[in-house]
């Protein structure tokens, strides 16, 4: 049944809404490195995000108590099957993992972020369901969230540099994110986003400050100076021009792209004086060093991994072929290095049966 807005229904919705905000954005916190002490980190990033699983499951059951029916479910799909195969594989990974406490403790936050996206998720579709009048939607959650985060490294970069920058290169090159989280990541999750906030350029009552909030994050992304973010950036931009209808706004939208493209393409993507050309086709240095994963240290372990989020017996991959790193920078061999051919192939099973579920 769908609820007439009340007055104490717009209260429960904003509640609801600032609450969902909250979450979300202490949430994203527990990513980030917040203290150069190991300890102090793992403290805050395990408290912080269970605390906001517990919460968003405090919120899942409000929602219910409000009159919404927890009907969702998984019907008809093996993906969730294989997720959790996919987790039984790096719980039993322990008996040959070089570094149990290490595994069991990523093991432990994946299990647990997944109980928080499932709650998370299904909040939305209660209200989209049961309160469609709430106004309330995923995408804008995600930018506030998002755009007062990165306002903190905006802020920072003035009041803390040697916290919220990091060089590299020699030193030639300051980045946005300092030690508190990777400058990709950063970029990455400044991309996330814009391309929630376009959603919101259609409501004319905040579009002048949404467009404030996208040049804000639009701003950090180049201070963090990601080629993977200015690329997928660039993408997610013309995918929303494209599904325009305001053929107007779309000429104009495509002509102001069109016009930063060259700049972007020059300071950020070729970068000169951090390796040019030659970097960027080699993805700064990520070709050799997957390369050397695969032909160096996959055949070492290939069926069962080196154990969950291991990919090597130390601590780093080595080689001398490329740089040493403890992980991949890319999630599916990352997969094959920690649980093996049989991990991969249980995921490759699980996207497939997700993929499928998708478009039916």
């Amino acid at each position: 049944m769908v609820q007439t807005p009340t007055i104490s229904h717009q209260k429960f919705y904003r509640q609801v809404n600032f609450l969902l905000i909250l979450v979300f954005f202490v949430k994203l916190g527990g990513f980030f490195t917040w203290s150069e002490n190991i300890n102090i980190t793992r403290v805050i990033k395990v408290f912080s995000r269970v605390m906001m699983t517990v919460a968003i499951f405090g919120i899942y059951k409000r929602i219910l108590r409000q009159g919404a029916v927890a009907s969702f479910q998984w019907k008809h799909s093996l993906s969730p099957v294989f997720y959790g195969l996919y987790l039984l594989l790096g719980l039993i990974s322990f008996l040959w993992s070089t570094n149990v406490g290490y595994s069991a403790l990523q093991l432990f936050m994946d299990a647990e972020c997944f109980l928080f996206a499932y709650y998370f998720i299904g909040c939305f579709i209660l209200l989209d369901h049961y309160f469609p009048s709430s106004g309330i939607r995923l995408s804008n959650v995600m930018a506030q969230a998002v755009f007062l985060m990165l306002m903190i490294f905006v802020i920072g970069q003035y009041a803390a540099p040697n916290q919220f920058y990091r060089l590299t290169h020699g030193g030639e090159e300051a980045r946005l994110g300092g030690y508190i989280m990777n400058p990709n990541e950063l970029g990455m999750l400044g991309a996330v986003g814009v391309s929630c906030l376009i959603f919101n350029l259609p409501n004319k009552r905040v579009r002048i400050y949404t467009i404030i909030q996208i040049v804000i994050l639009l701003y950090a992304i180049v201070m963090t100076g990601s080629r993977s973010t200015t690329i997928g950036c660039m993408l997610i931009t013309f995918f929303h021009i494209n599904q325009s209808k305001n053929k107007k706004l779309k000429w104009i939208m495509y002509a102001g792209a069109l016009m930063v493209i060259p700049v972007a393409i020059n300071k950020m993507v070729v970068k000169e004086n951090a390796g040019g050309l030659d970097e960027v086709m080699n993805m700064t240095g990520r070709i050799p060093f997957w390369h050397a994963l695969l032909t160096e240290g996959l055949p070492k372990e290939p069926l069962l991994g080196f154990g969950f989020m291991r990919i090597a017996y130390g601590e780093y991959f080595s080689s001398v072929h490329s740089y040493a790193a403890g992980m991949t920078h890319n999630t599916f061999i990352q997969v094959i290095m920690n649980l093996g051919f049989i991990g991969f192939g249980i995921v490759l099973f699980q996207m497939s049966f997700y993929t499928t579920r998708l478009f039916q």
